[in-house]
């Protein structure tokens, strides 16, 4: 019995090629969600080391930093202002300020 072995060749290599493409486009889109999720954990961490500086400051000095700038320049807080935004909103020395970090685009 005669066997094509080109017809046979042909159909593995399609084969390959596409799962191969297969893996690829997962492997992307793997990437995009674990990229994502960096983000929002970068967000989370920046958020609660800025709370945590405050607490720290309450706690030694007496009062809550009355702005961002009093906490980078006693506390060592450093912040990247190319990704991140910061607001520190502070209502009285007694009461903890409220923090909110955005990303930026």
């Amino acid at each position: 019995m005669y066997v094509d072995r080109k017809r046979r060749r042909w159909r593995w290599l399609v084969l390959t090629a596409a799962a191969v493409l297969a893996l690829l486009m997962v492997w992307r889109l793997a990437a995009d969600v674990s990229g994502r999720d960096m983000g929002e954990e970068s967000i989370v961490a920046l958020r609660e080391t800025v709370e945590r500086a405050a607490r720290q400051c309450y706690v030694v000095e007496g009062f809550y930093p009355p702005s961002l700038d009093y906490l980078e320049e006693n506390y060592g807080i450093q912040i990247n202002t190319d990704e991140f935004s910061v607001v520190y909103d502070v209502f009285a020395s007694n009461i903890a300020p409220s923090v909110r970090v955005l990303r930026r685009k």
